[in-house]
């Protein structure tokens, strides 16, 4: 309930998932900013765990553009502190609550490289997406080389076992560029959901008229 209470006026979100573990002199947290920035300058809320690492660069890149940025973080053993960019969070004890907010707001998402608990992120969207139980939403895969083991897994799912099925597929997207990934979210989403843009300070920024 505080989570509804919290997040019940966000807007339209992105989530971006993605590891806490990159710092800000690593390529993926730089990707991950631009990703943020470009995600906010469409007029969507950007949204994340609200932690260091990945979280961090791509609400840190919402807030450089005059965006919103939320963030939904977990309480850990060793305490994960929300980062500094944060218009908004909440703080959750459970992972499947944390989990629920996340997906709940927002209609894309964007996988950073990251860790196991970006691994179990992605395959329990990508399954609500496949049972119906959230809309076909885009989800765009960031790093072509670092998921590029993943994906052939996934191709071997496909074909070679036919346990996955070719049309569950169809809403995942994977890229290097944040400006095709914005681009990709922003079209499905006007198309598909009937979303508008955003103030047009970010949409002067989005087309490079700043």
């Amino acid at each position: 309930m505080k989570g509804f209470r919290a997040l019940h006026f966000v807007g339209p979100c992105v989530t971006v998932f993605g590891s806490a573990r990159f710092t800000e002199t690593q390529p993926y947290y730089r990707l991950a900013y631009q990703v943020g920035a470009r995600l906010a300058a469409a007029g969507f809320t950007v949204m994340t765990g609200g932690g260091p690492g990945i979280m961090e660069a791509a609400n840190r890149g919402a807030k450089a553009v005059g965006g919103r940025s939320v963030g939904c973080n977990i309480q850990l053993p060793v305490e994960q502190k929300p980062n500094a960019y944060l218009d908004k969070f909440v703080e959750f004890r459970y992972f499947f609550v944390r989990k629920l907010m996340l997906v709940k707001y927002s209609y894309a998402f964007v996988v950073m490289p990251g860790g196991l608990g970006t691994i179990d992120e992605l395959f329990e969207t990508a399954v609500l997406i496949q049972t119906g139980k959230i809309k076909d939403f885009p989800v765009v895969i960031m790093g072509k080389e670092y998921w590029g083991a993943w994906l052939a897994q996934l191709r071997t799912m496909v074909l070679g076992a036919g346990t996955v099925d070719e049309r569950d597929l169809d809403h995942i997207s994977v890229s290097d560029s944040p400006e095709e990934a914005v681009e990709l979210i922003r079209e499905r989403a006007m198309r598909q959901f009937g979303l508008s843009y955003g103030p047009a300070v970010r949409r002067r920024w989005y087309l490079g008229e700043r």
